[in-house]
């Protein structure tokens, strides 16, 4: 495969596609890097050093178990409204979810790639959180504080297929397609979208944003000349499922893990 993606030229104008693009980041990805942006001057206000606070990410929101899990999947539920929304923006263009890459075709090399990408990705981004976090660059990021029910790992399983799809659809594939058609450059859209990426999860603190920046160039970079976004979603899974589950799994089992964990 070449790398080209369809541009769409008998779609949207210019106009259009740039206020398509402003609408689906305010309703998901552009407002949580606000959010976040916040959420990072709210801690360095604080007069407390970043290591010494605490971020957690999928938090319990009742102690009533069967609401709590009602909470969760309707937070699932809701997050993924902007992956129709493209999905309903790409069709109105006359495109579908393959012109971003996200298709059934060929599912093992798509699986393959992906555990790849997870492996390399993942333990990079692990040292890179450690090393922020001791040189109190980052809080103290926990994974979840979900009650250990019986339905915690399969809830923990779902977010991570969550962020994985809103991420890679909005952000990768999407924004990228979307950029090329309004003929930005590669490169151009790639730290836009890199950098969008960072900043949503500066609420972590800087190593968050670094690690995720990096991320971002790479997947991104793999998608502008593969057009194969599927394998990015299972990436991503894979790394978040990873950290999620590997926390309630190693919590108070190992050392060298900081803070809370």
């Amino acid at each position: 495969m070449d790398g080209s993606i369809d541009t769409g030229a008998t779609g949207p104008g210019r106009g259009v596609l740039t206020q398509e693009i402003w609408l689906v980041l305010g309703l998901s990805l552009g407002a949580s890097a606000l959010y976040a942006l916040l959420s990072l001057a709210q801690s360095l206000s604080s007069g407390q050093s970043l290591h010494s606070q605490t971020a957690v990410i999928n938090a319990s929101a009742t102690s009533n178990s069967a609401l709590d899990l009602t909470y969760q999947l309707v937070g699932v539920a809701v997050t993924l409204v902007p992956v129709l929304l493209v999905v309903h923006l790409l069709h109105r263009s006359g495109e579908s979810m393959g012109s971003i890459g996200l298709d059934r075709a060929e599912p093992g090399r798509e699986l393959g790639w992906g555990a790849a990408l997870a492996a390399v990705i993942g333990g990079a981004g692990l040292a890179l959180y450690l090393a922020s976090y001791h040189a109190g660059l980052e809080l103290n990021v926990v994974p979840t504080n979900l009650p250990p029910s019986w339905w915690r790992i399969p809830v923990l399983a779902l977010q991570a297929f969550q962020d994985g799809l809103l991420e890679e659809v909005v952000i990768c594939g999407y924004l990228l397609h979307r950029l090329r058609q309004l003929n930005w450059s590669d490169n151009r859209s790639l730290l836009t979208s890199a950098v969008l990426r960072g900043s949503y999860h500066l609420y972590q603190g800087f190593g968050g944003f670094a690690g995720n920046l990096v991320m971002g160039l790479i997947f991104g970079r793999l998608y502008q000349r593969q057009n194969r976004l599927a394998r990015l979603v299972v990436a991503h899974t894979l790394i978040d499922a990873g950290a999620f589950i590997g926390y309630v799994l190693l919590k108070g089992r190992v050392s060298w893990l900081p803070g809370s964990w």
